[in-house]
């Protein structure tokens, strides 16, 4: 494994990270999700992502239990806070009365006194910046949490918290985007700003749903069992990329891969990787061997040639319009 800088903070995490969106506590049992998490840390993974919302808070519960018996200090532990958990007004957003309650209930799940980094899952329009990163900044000097990040916010409201950051003396060092080399929407606008405010990208999805790994034919009906054919593990996601245009140029993508020495899914995690801000790329599993396939990507280079070649095939599909990060208009 290889480790990176947490943007231009001080803190190192692991270049690959597990993440459990949409498997712990909802797409696979207990025993499955226990030994993904032991095949991450084999492979050397330190860093862990999850949130608050993640199948209705299971995932942390599960997450949590699932860590320990491991030496704190050597893992990096993230969560998150926004979605609703609760059927309450309250119970969502990024009022101080939610992150105050929502940082408690976290903590608690993931059995630890404290996360590595806190993270607003959203933008919240529907209360003021300067009470969201206040409340962030206590949880942060209360001990509760080391930094802080956001998930899918714009380069405009990166720019507005910054400063806020900076005057209320918590680190705000990262963000948590989709990015794929089918979806690159934070290319034009969001890493500029965010390499100049010091903020490294964590991605999530960076196999598109699955998409990349090939394992989805045009003209053919979805494997069994797969993502996309699951409500519960994320199918409404990945449904924008399964059309027979886009499948098409990914199957051309084979090849490349084995030219590279890589299967489809190392070489989509290595390609987010080349991309100098990115921190770190979070895989998910529902099998401990997706996770020794995966982390096969650390510490990959691509030459320029592989992936002039890349961009050539996946152009026509890819998606950049940075419009498209974007958070709700009002809480859900």
């Amino acid at each position: 494994m290889e480790f990176r800088h947490l943007g231009r903070s001080g803190l190192m995490v692991s270049e690959i990270s597990y993440g459990n969106w949409i498997t712990h506590g909802s797409q696979v049992e207990e025993d499955a999700a226990n030994a993904c998490v032991r095949a991450a840390l084999d492979a050397g993974i330190t860093t862990f992502d999850t949130a608050d919302v993640y199948a209705g808070t299971r995932a942390e519960d599960v997450l949590g239990r699932a860590l320990q018996n491991e030496r704190r200090e050597g893992l990096e532990i993230f969560t998150k806070v926004y979605w609703p958990t609760g059927p309450g007004r309250n119970d969502r957003g990024l009022s101080r009365k939610h992150i105050m309650e929502s940082i408690n209930g976290s903590l608690r799940r993931l059995r630890t006194d404290y996360v590595d980094l806190y993270q607003a899952h959203r933008y919240d329009y529907s209360t003021p910046l300067e009470e969201t990163m206040e409340a962030f900044a206590d949880v942060v000097h209360s001990g509760k949490a080391h930094y802080i990040g956001v998930s899918e916010w714009t380069a405009e409201q990166l720019r507005a918290a910054h400063p806020l950051a900076r005057e209320l003396h918590v680190p705000l060092v990262s963000n948590q985007p989709q990015y794929s080399m089918l979806w690159r929407v934070i290319e034009t606008e969001v890493v500029p700003a965010s390499e100049e405010l010091g903020i490294g990208q964590i991605v999530w999805s960076p196999m598109a749903q699955g998409v990349l790994s090939g394992k989805y034919l045009p003209g053919q009906p979805p494997p069994a069992g797969s993502r996309a054919t699951d409500e519960k593990s994320g199918a409404n996601f990945i449904s924008r990329f399964m059309n027979d245009d886009v499948l098409t140029r990914v199957q051309q993508l084979k090849p490349l891969a084995e030219q590279a020495g890589l299967s489809m899914a190392q070489l989509a995690v290595a390609w987010v990787l080349q991309n100098p801000n990115v921190s770190s790329a979070i895989i998910g599993a529902s099998r401990p061997e997706q996770v020794h396939d995966n982390v096969k990507a650390a510490g990959v280079k691509l030459d320029a040639e592989l992936l002039k070649a890349i961009d050539e095939i996946v152009e026509p599909v890819t998606e950049r319009d940075p419009a498209k990060t974007e958070s709700p208009a009002e809480r859900p």
